[in-house]
């Protein structure tokens, strides 16, 4: 038997299970990868929108991952919804600390309705202890407007912030094409070698709950599997549409995926 690959993810729950930890362990089992989790908050939280928010204690977070670390081979790990500064700096000190990577950093910071979920100070520390430390971050337009104080309104517009978001400190960037207009909805992956496009058909539905966290595990997990990056993008981006297309059409809002989607996983 080939050994186990591992992966973790530090995130925040989603009690309606369509985001944050329960949709990366959904996504990690889906692709073979034995996951491991860091919980960073507790949401009350459906289809419809966050109710409630309860941030975890910095130092619990970081015992978390120290538990996961001292034990289990962590191939791969992600981050997601992290809440404030010293959640973060907890998290950064922990992958620090136990050598955890790759790393891929969905920066979770502007809610479907355009509300920031994070502060000023927790950008800046996002930016300065967590960049640095990742293989990759994935931000959607919102994001990385935010992140650049600068508007992203055509494809052009996208490249050239998606240079800039590496010059931030991450290895590469995977900045996501689905909030910009277009048939397609075109994902740009930006490393020291250039920027390469994945496109794929825009989906008109509102079953997008939780699209950001399962593209973000999806790619961690097949790095946990060491797989080269753009094929793990471009694998993770197929199972991507896959899911939003079969997606199970709960709940009365913004209706979580499929993640039992089957076509897009390739064998290890």
């Amino acid at each position: 038997m080939s050994e186990i690959r591992v992966a973790l993810t530090i995130a925040g729950s989603d009690s309606g299970g369509g985001a944050g930890i329960q949709a990366d362990l959904k996504t990690f089992h889906r692709f073979g990868v034995y996951g491991a989790s860091a919980l960073t908050l507790i949401t009350a939280q459906n289809t419809l929108g966050v109710q409630a928010v309860h941030l975890l204690p910095p130092e619990l977070v970081y015992r978390q991952i120290q538990s996961v670390a001292q034990d289990l081979p962590v191939h791969a790990a992600k981050t997601g919804a992290l809440g404030d500064a010293p959640i973060i700096r907890a998290v950064a000190q922990g992958v620090r600390d136990f050598g955890i990577g790759p790393l891929v950093v969905d920066p979770v910071m502007v809610a479907k309705g355009g509300d920031r979920l994070l502060a000023a100070e927790a950008v800046k520390a996002l930016v300065e202890e967590l960049f640095p430390l990742a293989s990759l971050i994935t931000p959607n337009r919102l994001e990385a407007e935010a992140l650049l104080n600068r508007p992203i309104r055509n494809l052009e517009e996208a490249q050239e912030a998606a240079l800039a978001l590496l010059r931030l400190g991450p290895k590469a960037v995977l900045l996501k094409g689905g909030h910009l207009e277009g048939e397609e909805a075109i994902d740009l992956l930006a490393t020291p070698e250039g920027v390469e496009a994945f496109p794929a058909p825009r989906i008109s539905t509102r079953n997008t709950h939780g699209t950001g966290c399962t593209l973000s595990a999806g790619i961690t997990a097949l790095l946990a599997q060491e797989r080269k990056l753009a094929d793990a993008v471009r694998q993770a981006k197929r199972f991507i549409s896959q899911a939003i297309q079969t997606a199970p059409r709960l709940g009365r809002g913004h209706g979580p995926l499929n993640h039992w989607a089957e076509e897009a996983v390739d064998d290890p």
